[in-house]
């Protein structure tokens, strides 16, 4: 087992016998059936990581039942000093996974804290266990025959906590500007517990209804960072609409994005369009569906050309450039919507648009999984699609900068980070995911046959280059993978690095000891900072 020089690593300042011995004191509070030691901790790794590499492992992992076993498992890890990585499913692969950012510290699983323990059909929302996946929360609502939907992501595995505390994207209207969450028990580095928002106050009915709190609104300040483990989420569900309008929009030609991206800014602003729409390349399309090879023979270390995607994007049906949307409402107003949406884009040459209307009995039968996304259908039909490269054992990570929802900005970016990846002989696939009515999150996936270390290590060392030389034209990460996180919160420079500055104070003053997932998004403890 080997570490790539390349790759960021950090190893906690605790030897092993420390954390067996920790290990030892949570197994007699919360169960031996529930810590697994570094042997048995194996699953927990970054599974796009080559076999021989040993980056980012655990020392440990445990798996709480409940927020007093929390409780008792910092207050072990600060008695020792040991770091924490907690996280929900730990099955955002491509981020890292179930890998911890420091190895040698103690993995925080919470796949037996999966219990939805309230849900509200009258007020639209429910609380939740941070282990709480899109699926268990999908059949929560059914098994309670509730006229309500959740905002899922394209793959339905993760968590609701997992994916939200890393301000994750889901596609119903309450994805939008990350607005689903509301209302957070946090256990702190101190063993406390701490209830966010209305929940502050003892017996407060309004703690996952109301966002804000008499005093200054904690609920961002446990998203991406390292201030606290979140062990209760309130999440806000969507009342099940007459119908969907699933809209599907193909245009022919590459500099076509830049009126799509137009049309779709102006339909977002005046409220025609709601929810997160996407705009996807031919080659993430054809990704999504089979590896590279069965779209063409070609040597893969010579990117495709602009002959050969129009091909591959006329056996599948699709323009260089697919936006797809959805519509939500009764059917007289979502025809009336659709109307003025087919007006609108109507007048970019050569456009496709398609378009159906189904009720809530269609919708977990829908034909393409992508649509049952947008209806609120949890699915695993995408996971596949890092095997572009390396088939079964395709591995993925994605570069992921915001840019304004303008189309010729939107149009020459995707020009250079076509440029970029086409310069190290790599296909560009993207996924534009308006996250906001005045911008997107402009997703770049690179792919990599994990049991090939050169071809990994090609593609880790590729997405660096990426976030440097796209901080050098202004443009930043909205999350980063496990190993350039640091990279990707190095670009946010203005007055010498003074976010990430006012940020580590507050990391030191609530948790002194830097127990707390140290190193993530690029936020260290004092303990561990010339580590950085």
């Amino acid at each position: 087992m080997s570490t790539p020089e390349f790759l960021p690593a950090v190893t906690a300042d605790v030897p092993a016998d420390t954390v067996r011995v920790a290990l030892a004191e949570i197994a007699a509070a919360i169960g031996d059936d529930r810590v697994l030691d570094a042997d048995a901790a194996s699953e927990f790794r970054d599974p796009f990581q080559p076999p021989a590499w040993d980056a980012f492992a655990a020392g440990g992992v445990v798996q709480p039942e409940s927020a007093e076993e929390v409780q008792q498992i910092v207050r072990v890890a600060g008695k020792y000093g040991i770091p924490l990585w907690a996280q929900g499913q730990g099955r955002n692969n491509g981020y890292g996974g179930a890998a911890p950012r420091v190895s040698g510290g103690i993995t925080v699983n919470y796949r037996r804290m999966n219990r939805v323990l309230h849900l509200d059909e009258d007020l639209g929302y429910a609380l939740v266990e941070p282990g709480v996946s899109f699926q268990d929360m999908y059949d929560a609502i059914q098994a309670a025959d509730a006229n309500l939907m959740v905002s899922v992501p394209d793959l339905g595995w993760g968590s609701l906590s997992g994916n939200s505390l890393d301000n994750g994207l889901t596609y119903l209207p309450n994805g939008k500007d990350h607005a689903a969450v509301c209302g957070l028990e946090v256990v702190t580095a101190d063993g406390e517990l701490l209830r966010t928002g209305m929940g502050a106050m003892d017996g407060n009915a309004s703690w996952n209804l109301y966002k804000r709190s008499l005093g200054p609104s904690l609920d961002p300040l446990f998203m991406q960072s390292n201030f606290g483990v979140v062990t209760k989420l309130g999440i806000w569900l969507q009342p099940k609409p007459e119908v969907i309008t699933h809209v599907h929009i193909d245009v022919r030609r590459d500099e076509d994005l830049i009126a799509l991206v137009d049309t779709l800014r102006r339909l977002r602003l005046d409220g025609t369009i709601d929810g997160v729409p996407c705009i996807l390349n031919t080659l993430l399309i054809a990704s999504t569906m089979a590896p590279r090879s069965h779209w063409s023979d070609t040597d893969p270390a010579q990117p495709l050309g602009d002959a050969e995607i129009d091909a591959i994007a006329a056996r599948i049906g699709v323009g260089r450039w697919h936006l797809r949307l959805a519509l939500y409402g009764d059917r007289p107003v979502n025809a009336h919507h659709l109307a003025k949406i087919e007006r609108a884009f109507g007048v970019i040459p050569d456009v496709a648009i398609r378009s159906t209307t189904t009720g809530p009995q269609e919708w977990a039968s829908l034909p393409d999984p992508s649509d049952q996304v947008y209806a609120g259908v949890p699915n695993l039909d995408w996971k596949d699609m890092g095997g572009w490269y390396g088939g079964t054992h395709g591995g993925h990570m994605s570069f992921a900068p915001v840019a304004p929802l303008s189309g010729q900005e939107v149009y020459e970016l995707q020009r250079w980070l076509r440029e970029q990846f086409e310069s190290r002989g790599l296909d560009h696939t993207a996924d534009l995911i308006v996250v906001g009515a005045r911008s997107l999150v402009s997703v770049a996936g690179i792919t990599f046959d994990y049991d090939d270390e050169a071809a990994t290590a090609r593609g880790y060392l590729a997405m660096q280059d990426l976030v440097r030389e796209a901080g050098k034209i202004g443009y930043g990460e909205y999350r980063a993978h496990l190993h350039f996180m640091d990279l990707a919160q190095e670009q946010y420079g203005f007055g010498d690095h003074a976010y990430r500055r006012f940020v580590e104070k507050i990391k030191d003053a609530v948790d002194p000891v830097g127990i707390l997932n140290p190193g993530r998004h690029g936020i260290w403890p004092a303990g561990l900072r010339p580590a950085r």
